[in-house]
């Protein structure tokens, strides 16, 4: 199975049905699979071996994944956010690459790369609508999509998704044409992250029809929402986070037509998700987690799970609002200690996970399964008795002070509650007597000041001495990749500097 084989199964299960855009003037399935068709030709005849993307969400991203896997060539979506010199970078590690993108980007790229301008691909492609053009239908085990990981504590590398990851991941977790007629998604992350490809292909694969916001506002979103009737919508924690804000300061209620929310790619914080419950009292929530490399979602927190959590008295059960849920069908995760040995419930350590979907692979390191599958996520965790999994962060993120290792987010959790506070991020610097010292940085809501001393008796009150803060800095704004996820190394160079 190649994801090229999903678009077909699509076209023709419901072909005339509206895949992209507007009910009124969106392109079918079969307008896309023979746009897919068109844009291989071109791949083809440019003796292109590579296919990068260098674009904000629209039509133009589906058109060039699906033509990038009927020529049979790797899919590469770059951050069309990075520095001149990182694209000019990437673009020159690539095999005879197709580079599709705007003028500017488009004027870093060398002689020997054929660029095509993103406004013009998508109608070039769909100039013709010949089903009949060949296309090379790849192997399960070819290259499908390449994609540049955060690197929130290191420099990127680039994660190998091969066609069978893709497909495992789209057939696992969504059942063929389960989507009725009306319904449609609104995609707000971006081309060049996992659930951006993965939402792509799950939501084609269902029927539905998506929307691309190319620029995310609190009021932008929900105004889509309402005009195009939106059922379905993913999102990342920052975002519901000022959507939750936009509701709450503007009064208005939240749009009637969503069914289902989702979230992901960095931790929720517990705040934010019981305000949301609260402001979408008809809207089924639902909380995954995944990595790049297991080609999106290994656990899934479900909104049955968010009601029960939410309605319970059981500190235990309430607390599970605060996870990322039990791993989907297919998927073994394990929790495991320093020395490799397999954690009870409750016990803390790294998240290692197995699955026909995790890929594992880099095109710098090759892969990094060990013999037997696994894949070592370095998030540090645990899982409870019932097998709901927590995410603690990552293993880098870990702050050690004087010997005891504290997690950012117990710290940020307990500054989250704090009346005057809209986002935080707690890292640890270091520090020659007590190996780190804890900051936390602060973004305050409407800027108002507070007294970093406020801060830091707030949290001892709630927390053991050796959790409180050492120091307070207030910024206007969490340095933060777009999927959310904090890029702690650099505040640790600015509390460092």
């Amino acid at each position: 199975m190649n994801t090229l084989m999903l678009l077909d199964m699509a076209v023709s299960g419901f072909g005339d049905r509206v895949a992209l855009g507007s009910r009124r003037n969106g392109i079918t399935y079969a307008r896309l699979r023979a746009a897919a068709a068109v844009g291989a030709k071109l791949i083809r005849e440019g003796g292109r071996r590579t296919v990068v993307f260098v674009g904000e969400n629209g039509p133009a991203l589906p058109v060039a994944m699906f033509a990038a896997a009927a020529a049979n060539v790797p899919f590469l979506p770059l951050n069309y956010r990075l520095a001149p010199e990182a694209i000019a970078d990437a673009l020159s590690k690539q095999d005879a690459p197709l580079l599709i993108a705007g003028d500017k980007i488009a004027a870093l790229a060398g002689e020997e790369v054929t660029s095509v301008p993103l406004a013009d691909w998508p109608a070039r492609c769909l100039a013709e609508t010949d089903l009949d053009l060949p296309v090379e239908f790849a192997d399960a085990d070819d290259v499908a999509v390449l994609l540049q990981t955060s690197g929130t504590t290191s420099a990127p590398k680039s994660a190998v998704l091969r066609h069978r990851h893709l497909a495992s991941y789209a057939l696992g977790t969504v059942e063929f044409g389960s989507a009725g007629t009306d319904e449609a998604t609104l995609v707000a992350v971006p081309p060049y992250h996992i659930a951006a490809v993965a939402n792509l292909l799950t939501n084609l694969y269902a029927g539905r029809r998506i929307v691309y916001l190319d620029a995310f506002s609190a009021a932008g979103w929900l105004d889509i929402v309402r005009e195009e009737g939106i059922t379905h919508t993913m999102v990342v924690p920052t975002m519901l986070a000022r959507i939750v804000d936009e509701l709450e300061r503007t009064g208005e209620s939240a749009p009637g037509s969503l069914r289902s929310l989702s979230y992901g790619g960095a931790k929720m914080p517990r705040p934010v998700i019981e305000k949301a419950l609260k402001l979408f009292p008809s809207t089924d929530f639902v909380n995954a987690y995944g990595l790049t490399e297991t080609s999106s979602s290994i656990a899934v927190l479900f909104p049955e799970d968010h009601r029960q959590a939410a309605a319970s008295e059981d500190p235990a059960v309430r607390a599970r609002l605060g996870s990322v849920g039990r791993p989907l069908p297919g998927i073994t995760i394990e929790i495991r200690d320093d020395r490799g040995e397999v954690c009870p419930p409750n016990f803390p350590g790294e998240i290692w996970v197995r699955g026909a979907q995790v890929a594992g692979e880099y095109l710098e390191s090759g892969t990094l399964l060990d013999a037997d599958g696994w894949f070592a996520t370095r998030d540090h965790g645990h899982v409870d008795e019932e097998g709901y999994l927590f995410v603690g962060g990552r293993s880098d993120d870990t702050i050690i002070r004087g010997g005891e290792n504290i997690a950012p987010a117990e710290v940020e959790d307990v500054i989250l509650d704090h009346p005057a506070v809209a986002e935080v991020a707690v890292a640890g610097v270091d520090d020659d007597e007590w190996g780190h010292r804890i900051v936390a940085f602060v973004v305050t809501k409407s800027g108002q000041p507070v007294d970093p001393e406020d801060i830091r008796e707030w949290v001892r009150a709630r927390l053991r001495s050796s959790r409180t803060p050492d120091e307070v800095l207030f910024l206007s704004e969490l340095p933060q990749t777009a999927t959310g996820k904090i890029l702690r190394r650099e505040l640790v160079k600015l509390a460092a500097g």
